[in-house]
């Protein structure tokens, strides 16, 4: 493959920060140290002006850019570049005042007042003039200057509003999407409790005052959310470009691991590049390596959304948070391990929040990489600096891509669905822990993974995995079946192929779309109260299922494996079904850990699909490459020493330029980059 050429960030690495200058306006001095500290700690890039809307305009119609004209001045001399924000994600109470109706609505319809972050109205008039006001005067302003080099709009776009602006615009939404009421009332079985709507007007938002049970309406609410959100976003990217401004566009994506408001899927399609933040909670004890498995699944899944392109680390914090449970320090080399983990799976920067603690407020106890002491001198700093140093010599790596034979489909609506199910088990499907379960056995392996989602091209994959995709339409099921076909190799699960996009079931039965290339029929599905179990028997060995198990009848398959015990005894638990060139595979129940692994041994064997690497646990590898080097991270994500067998390698430290050796030694949380030549 080609090296992809990157018009933003060139043959380096970003390092840097959200930074708040405005917040220090008082205190002259503290900006040239901070500009010094920089410069010290390698820093390249920094967010302004996320949350600046009252800085710059401290009363309507009244802008005060000239504070920003000296930020971005003294920036670009200093060589370091800024992702300009624009700040709707927090508006000035004069404005929440003037106009009321920029203020969100709660889902039991009361009016919020004005406080925190993201209470606005997407779909309120007023707003959407205000932002584009504020948004064309800031690219009429900047766009060109010698420091900007992209523009990061708003912040963490999240939440719904339920005022009548928004209850028009869904209903518009409804119209659109299905015609007549009658298609509506057929999509969403309104004739359950005779819930038919007879006219437009009577739709409504989902509400714990009204309607929450017709899941095709929740459904399709959640689907405008993020419409609208999108909408929003575009009106704020017209009015940037409205002054002819080509500067690369993002907006950072939630911090929330699998953030379940909006679908990214929908919305990376209108960004130049993915941006998120990362907040893992590394120290909960012995959970260090399930930690580090899900905080790559979700770098991944930013990697992937859009198609493998590089994305940014674009907030992480430097040494704590202030809001999880309990925000403990990193520890030791964890600041480098967790920062080179992001981009070992696919970024190209690795940026905090926040370069200099606030003095008040919410945040004032979050990490930051210059604390309330405002010195250098503090292990956190000198971590930074230390990876500032780390990521110069990385510069080769920016642009090269991530190369899998593996992916797991993932969808925001199958997921939304789930969690409306109602049945066989309200204390929880746990769809996020099977998914979690599913990548850690290919993580722990030290095996490359994307994310598709249902009805993307699959052709170049060995090998799909499909965990409970319990919303599949006819179609996404037929580029499964034509994968197989061709000669794929397709993993699913229970409680698949159950509905299709309107939460209403496949008649003729659960994973009807799939039952020709998989081989199966499910009959029943049993819920298993928390700590029961049945056991399981299967080729390679024996293990115990938990939470859901289904009964099928096999109609072609090769059964591979059988429930032990209960009164389905002997029924399929894995079975395995030639299909045209493929196989598909179904696996009827949720494994433990030891079951799960043993499935995929037997899984990546007939699929031959083997790891770069082979190291011991609590050692994680990923590989990125480009048409001249394979680069290989291999991360001990551990508290343990660990050694790694190279002897068959042939590999140079990237940052020292040393050979590896054989038998290569890591310390507890430590992380070696490694280059060899194709």
């Amino acid at each position: 493959m080609t090296k992809p050429f990157n018009p933003l960030f060139g043959n380096r690495m970003l390092h840097g920060a959200d930074y708040n200058p405005e917040q220090w306006l008082a205190y002259p001095d503290v900006f040239e140290k901070d500009l010094a500290y920089m410069k010290e700690a390698e820093v390249n890039v920094v967010s302004v002006g996320i949350f600046s809307w009252v800085s710059l305009e401290p009363e309507e119609g009244h802008f005060t850019f000239e504070w920003m004209d000296h930020v971005l001045h003294r920036l670009a001399e200093e060589g370091i570049s800024a992702f300009l924000a624009t700040p709707t994600g927090a508006r000035p109470a004069w404005m929440s005042q003037a106009y009321p109706e920029v203020l969100r609505t709660t889902p039991e319809r009361f009016k919020n007042l004005h406080g925190e972050r993201h209470n606005h109205c997407p779909t309120s008039p007023v707003y959407r003039e205000k932002a584009a006001i504020m948004n064309q005067k800031l690219s009429e302003r900047y766009d060109g200057h010698p420091a900007v080099i992209g523009w990061h709009i708003s912040n963490e776009y999240g939440g719904e509003c339920h005022c009548a602006l928004c209850q028009e615009a869904f209903r518009e939404w409804l119209q659109d999407r299905y015609g007549t009421l009658k298609a509506l009332n057929h999509a969403w079985w309104t004739t359950f409790w005779s819930h038919t709507y007879t006219d437009w007007s009577q739709v409504e938002s989902p509400s714990p005052l009204g309607e929450q049970s017709v899941h095709g309406l929740v459904l399709d609410w959640k689907r405008f959310v993020t419409d609208q959100t999108i909408d929003f976003y575009l009106k704020e990217v017209d009015a940037v470009q409205s002054t002819g401004s080509s500067l690369p566009i993002t907006a950072n994506f939630m911090e929330m691991e699998l953030f379940e408001g909006l679908d990214y899927w929908k919305f990376a399609e209108h960004v130049d590049f993915v941006s998120w933040d990362s907040y893992p909670d590394w120290h909960t004890p012995g959970k260090e390596a399930p930690t580090a498995s899900w905080t790559a699944l979700n770098h991944d899944m930013m990697r992937s959304l859009r198609h493998g392109q590089p994305f940014l680390l674009m907030e992480s914090t430097p040494s704590m948070t202030n809001w999880q449970p309990m925000s403990k320090l990193k520890k030791p080399g964890m600041h480098e391990l967790s920062s080179l983990q992001a981009v070992a799976h696919g970024s190209d920067s690795v940026q905090y929040f926040q370069w200099r603690q606030s003095r008040g407020s919410s945040e004032k106890f979050h990490g930051a990489v210059i604390g309330h002491d405002g010195t250098n001198r503090t292990r956190v700093f000198q971590d930074v600096k230390h990876l500032g140093t780390t990521l110069t010599t990385l510069g080769d790596i920016a642009g090269t891509t991530v190369q899998a034979d593996v992916c797991i489909l993932y969808s925001w609506a199958n997921l939304w669905a789930v969690k409306e199910t109602q049945g066989p088990r309200n204390d929880g499907m746990h769809y996020e822990d099977t998914l979690r379960e599913h990548y850690h056995e290919l993580w722990k392996r030290g095996i490359n993974i994307d994310f598709r989602k249902p009805g993307d091209d699959l052709s170049r994959y060995k090998l799909v995995i499909a965990p409970m995709m319990y919303m599949l339409t006819e179609a996404e099921a037929a580029v499964l079946r034509d994968y197989v076909h061709a000669g794929g190799q397709l993993l699913a699960t229970y409680w698949s192929g159950v509905v299709g996009e309107s939460d209403l079931v496949h008649l003729g039965g659960r994973v009807r779309p799939l039952a020709e290339a998989l081989g199966v029929e499910p009959l029943e599905i049993d819920g298993l109260y928390d700590g029961e179990q049945n056991t399981v028997s299967f080729t390679g060995g024996t293990g115990s299922v938990y939470d859901l198990c289904e009964i099928t009848e096999t109609n072609g398959a090769e059964v591979l494996g059988t429930y032990t015990s209960d009164f389905y005894a002997g029924s399929p638990f894995l079975t395995k079904h030639a299909y045209g060139g493929g196989l598909g595979w179904y696996v009827a129940a949720r494994p433990d850990a030891h079951a799960l692994d043993r499935l995929y041994s037997l899984l990546l064997a007939e699929a031959d699909v083997q790891p770069r690497l082979q190291v011991p646990e609590g050692v994680s590898v990923s590989v990125r490459e480009d048409e001249e080097a394979e680069y290989l991270f291999i991360m001990n994500v551990t508290g343990e020493p660990a050694v790694v067998d190279l002897s068959s390698e042939q590999l140079d430290d990237v940052r020292t330029g040393a050979a590896l050796p054989a038998s290569l030694h890591l310390d507890a949380y430590d992380v070696r980059v490694a280059r060899t030549t194709n």
